[in-house]
Formats: C-alpha cells, structure tokens, sequence
C-alpha cells in the first residue's frame, strides 16, 4: 500500500478551547466508569513494540503527531505503538483528552480508496462514539432533526484531538451519526426489550451509562415499547435474518484489514474476494459458518484458476462476483461503507490514488497556514522587542542628559560662588 509517512509530520496549531477541554474532561468523568477496569492500569501507551504473531504485525506501525507549539516541538516527536491497548470505545478517551491538553494530535493515515486506517483512526473513531453517546441527547428522532450546534460541538472537539485530513468533518458526522444509532439500538436490545415486564429495571438509566438524564431515559424506554416501534422492529429483524455471510470485523472495518494483510503480505495484490473470505474467519483462521465456509472455497478454486489463466476477470465480474452473484446496484461487498462499485472499478489508476496527492495538498496547505502564524506571532515578538529596546535606550539617554544637565548645573553654581566670593574679598579688600 501506498505510504504516506513521508509528509504526514507536520506542525499544526490547535486552538485550545477551555469550553471544549471543560467539557471533555466532565464526559471522561461520566462515562469512565464502563470501563474503569480496563483502563485503570493503562498508561498513555509510550511502549515499544513487542513480538506479536504476523496477525498483529500492524502493531509495529507508529502514530505520528502534530505538535500545535514550539514549547512541544520535542513531544511532537513522540511515537505510540499499536500494543497499547485500551479496550473499545470509552477507555481511550481519557487518554485522547490528555493529548488535547498537552497540544498533541495524532494524524489520521488513509489507504488509497481515501479509506482511515491504522491506530489513530481507530482511536479517533472511540472517541467520535464516546462524544456521540455523551453529547447528543437520547431522543427519538432522526439524525438530522439534531441540532446543529451540536454536531460542531463534536466536529470541534475531534479536530481539536486529530489532524483528521481534507473533508473530515462530513465523514466524522456521519461516523458520530451512525455510533449514535448503534447506541441507541445497544440500548434497545440489551436494556429495554429483555426487561418489558420489569418496572423497576426500566425506571432508571443502566449503571453502565449513569451520564444518561432520566427524564430523557423514560422517554426513550416510552418510545421503544411503542406499537409503531414494535413493527418497526419487526421488519428490521426480519431484514437482518436475510443476511447470510455476516462478517467477523472489528472497528477497523475492510480498510484496516487490508492495511493489516499489506503488511503481512508484502507484495501479494489484495483484492476484494480475499478482504471478503478473511473477515468471516475467526482469529484461528477458520470459518465457522458452514455456507460462509463454502464460498470461501469457491473463492479459493476461481482465485487459483485465474491464476492458471483458465478463468479472465473483467472489471466488475471479478472473483467475488462470481463467486456470490451479482452485486446490488450502488453497493459493493467486501470494501466497506462508502465505496460505489463505479468508484472501484471504473476509475482509472491515476485517479484511485490521486487521494494521496489531495491529502498531500491538503497538508501542505494547513503548514502554510501554520507557518504563517509562526512567522506573524515571530514578527509581534520582534516588534515588541524592539520597542521595548527603544523604549530603554531612551530611557537611558534620559538620564544621561539629566545627569550632565546637573552636572552642568552644579558646575554653574560652583562658579557662581567662587566668583561672589572674590567679590566679597576684593570688596573686604578695598576698604
């Protein structure tokens, strides 16, 4: 895969907003207690990588920061291992917000599709669905009915935490919209439906998520044992119970999995039949899904016969495709969200990676910016400097002159003296 390491250091600034840090800090205070246990014994994560199986041999990647000040130039260069691990969702925020506070922002990496991989990503996305479980209000409407100060109150405090790239902020929203909604669902599914006949368990927010308001919580409950929920969500399960191939992703989704298989299997082109068959394998490498098991064999006989030449793959009739049917139209499996099939297969190389080059751009931009502001900020200093040394150069000539104009003075006297008294003794004198 295509690096970006050669010009993702960079030195930005981060305007520290105390409302933002406050609130950052109240959110770490509320929604900590999930995962006290897990986080209490980890550190910031400044470790050096250990010897893993291939499996985990991401974990020798580095996260590279951006430093907002000179007074952090030397922090700037610090570097956090993958080993670090601090559990799922809530337990990296503490540590996100320590970073916010010592002006450290980790920089969001992207794969050639413009899809966010590596650890920063994965720490932002935690920290984009800490922000929308404790910031957006647990209401039944839809994401766009949210107000939108709220929505720049996330965006603002994850671009405060990550250089997150060129066109962040739509896909940081409609990351937080959707964790918003999984939350929503967590709390149906396992906090709701199982307790219909149970009062006393619906009267009040799960320990687990204390941060909820109650008032907002009975609401929720009200709205989730309503009929027009229940067929609501009567169809949906009805919906999910068609899906046959579910895969077996972590948060890192296909992009971080073919970063992983990049770097396990250097030189081998990794194309989507094979992100497809490993993210339905279990971390021992098999497939417990009978019919999953089946494609995945099928997978494997078409790959080797393209291999042979017997079978010539055609743009979108490719190895999955063959082996799973067409796709749907606007849909393309085994890529992740947000990739049309035209996207893959239409566009020319050129254009595939010119992401990189738009990031590239994009960063240099933001370094002029900031270097821009250094240069003003030095320009003030200078200017400040130098009227304060004209201002005790001037001073000191000051008193100079005040002191030769005493000088001068007592001089004037001196002489007045003498010569009153030469006056006085010629006069003395004469008579």
């Amino acid at each position: 895969m295509h690096s970006l390491s050669e010009y993702l250091i960079v030195f930005l600034s981060s305007s520290s907003s105390s409302l933002n840090l406050n609130i950052d800090l109240l959110s770490v205070k509320m929604v900590s207690q999930q995962q006290t246990k897990d986080s209490g014994s980890k550190k910031l994560g400044m470790v050096a990588p250990q010897d893993k199986s291939s499996k985990e041999m991401k974990s020798s990647k580095k996260m590279k920061f951006a430093s907002s000040s000179a007074e952090t130039e030397q922090t700037s260069q610090t570097t956090i291992s993958d080993d670090s691990k601090t559990g799922r969702g809530m337990s990296t925020m503490p540590r996100v917000v320590k970073r916010k506070l010592q002006k450290l922002r980790p920089i969001v990496e992207y794969n050639k599709r413009g899809k966010g991989i590596g650890q920063a990503h994965s720490e932002m996305q935690s920290y984009i669905g800490v922000l929308a479980r404790s910031r957006v209000p647990l209401v039944d409407k839809k994401w766009s009915q949210i107000p939108k100060d709220v929505k720049e109150q996330i965006w603002e405090a994850v671009d405060m935490a990550f250089v997150v790239g060129q066109g962040g902020k739509k896909s940081v929203l409609t990351s937080a919209a959707k964790k918003w909604k999984d939350f929503k669902s967590t709390l149906t599914r396992h906090y709701i439906l199982p307790y219909t006949n149970d009062k006393e368990k619906l009267s009040h927010p799960p320990e687990t998520y204390k941060f909820i308001e109650k008032a907002q919580w009975d609401a929720f409950v009200a709205s989730r044992l309503s009929k027009d929920f229940e067929s609501v969500h009567s169809q949906h399960a009805q919906i999910r119970e068609k899906l046959e191939y579910n895969h077996r992703l972590s948060r890192k989704g296909y992009a971080g999995l073919e970063d992983q298989l990049e770097e396990t299997m250097p030189g081998v082109e990794i194309d989507r039949s094979t992100l497809w068959k490993r993210a339905r394998q279990d971390k021992h490498g098999n497939i417990p899904d009978p019919k999953v098991a089946e494609k995945a064999k099928l997978i494997d006989e078409l790959q080797k016969q393209v291999s042979e030449g017997k079978v010539r793959v055609d743009g979108s009739k490719d190895v999955l495709t063959m082996a799973l049917g067409p796709e749907h139209p606007g849909r393309l499996r085994g890529v992740g969200a947000g990739i049309s099939p035209r996207q893959y297969f239409n566009l020319p190389k050129p254009q595939r990676v010119s992401f990189d080059d738009r990031l590239k751009e994009s960063l240099r931009v933001l370094l002029q910016e900031e270097t821009k502001k250094m240069e003003a900020k030095a320009k003030e200093e200078a200017l400040r400097m130098e009227a304060r040394t004209k201002q005790l150069v001037e001073a000191e000539r000051e008193h100079f002159l005040t002191r030769r104009r005493e000088g001068r003075r007592k001089r004037d006297e001196e002489k007045e003296e003498e010569k009153e008294k030469k006056m006085k003794k010629s006069m003395t004198t004469r008579f």
